[in-house]
């Protein structure tokens, strides 16, 4: 067998394999500033566009079995007050399959000229496969291996907060409230979804006329599992050209770049380098994203914003 794959089983055996098991199970974005729906449903509407998202990760490759994860989402304000979204985001790791479907409502409060205060809610579907028979199984007698995950269907629901300026925003939520079990009744094991606490912050520095200068952090926090940070800078040129580095805190660090197409148009790159034991079995992460935004035509110029 693969040393690759090897691995890959081992750390399917602790995410699938033993009962009751913990971890941080949601998706993971590098560029995550730029898809903040995905972890707080307050984010919808609050770019006053229609916006609609494309992005899709390749995470440690060279590593057989690892995850690939692609989304789609789009999200639009659709009256002054409320904001709807819809995305889909599909992971593969190893033999799973799963999908999961959100619909987001928000409602926006203006605090002052400058500030707006977002309330989110988030109704999902979670749908998920595994596929033992994809695995190089030692013992093909094994209990846990003996029956398959066939479309296991779990609904959630999540809420937050999202605060934001011209200039900089916060937010926190937990996109996922419910804690779900994934295994069906007939397996001798069982996942089990835990509460992820998501809390974002950036904001925007005017260097010149021509830069601008952009910290960001997200950070997750879920029981059972270290306490994640990702740190992120990014620099913006002539609101058009993106360049940035990130950290993920004793996991990954990140090189971002992104091109303004055109005003509605934003298309972006990513590659994490792991700083981890993991880093040796693996040649690193790849995300793509495509932003198209539609805005008004009484829009005569429209300034992007940079969140």
């Amino acid at each position: 067998m693969k040393t690759g794959f090897k691995f890959t089983i081992l750390l399917l055996l602790l995410t699938f394999g033993v009962n009751n098991t913990y971890s941080q199970q949601e998706s993971q974005f590098t560029q995550y500033m730029y898809n903040t729906i995905s972890v707080n449903p307050a984010y919808a509407g609050s770019r006053d566009v229609l916006s609609v998202l494309g992005l899709y990760r390749t995470q440690w490759v060279g590593l057989e079995g690892a995850p690939k994860t692609a989304t789609f989402a789009l999200h639009s304000p659709v009256s002054e007050k409320i904001g709807l979204g819809l995305s889909v985001i599909n992971d593969k790791i190893g033999p799973s399959d799963e999908n999961n479907i959100s619909a987001d409502l928000s409602y926006n409060i203006q605090l002052s000229r400058n500030y707006r205060l977002f309330f989110g809610v988030k109704g999902s579907a979670n749908i998920l496969n595994i596929d033992y028979t994809k695995l190089d199984i030692y013992n093909s007698l094994d209990p846990k291996f003996q029956n398959n995950v066939d479309n296991k269907f779990s609904p959630n629901v999540g809420a937050g907060a999202y605060l934001h300026s011209e200039k900089g925003y916060l937010g926190l939520s937990v996109p996922f409230m419910l804690e779900t079990k994934h295994y069906n009744s007939s397996s001798n094991s069982e996942a089990v979804e835990k509460m992820h606490f998501y809390f974002i912050g950036g904001y925007v520095f005017e260097l010149s006329n021509n830069i601008k200068f952009k910290p960001a952090i997200l950070t997750k926090m879920v029981s059972g599992a270290p306490l994640q940070a990702d740190l992120s800078a990014n620099f913006l040129f002539n609101e058009k050209f993106t360049l940035g580095a990130a950290y993920r805190w004793d996991a990954a660090v990140s090189g971002m770049v992104g091109f303004q197409i055109s005003p509605g148009l934003l298309a972006g790159y990513a590659y994490d380098l792991d700083t981890t034991k993991l880093g040796n079995y693996n040649s690193g992460s790849h995300e793509l994203f495509l932003r198209f935004e539609v805005f008004k035509r009484s829009q005569s110029v429209y300034n992007p914003r940079f969140f």
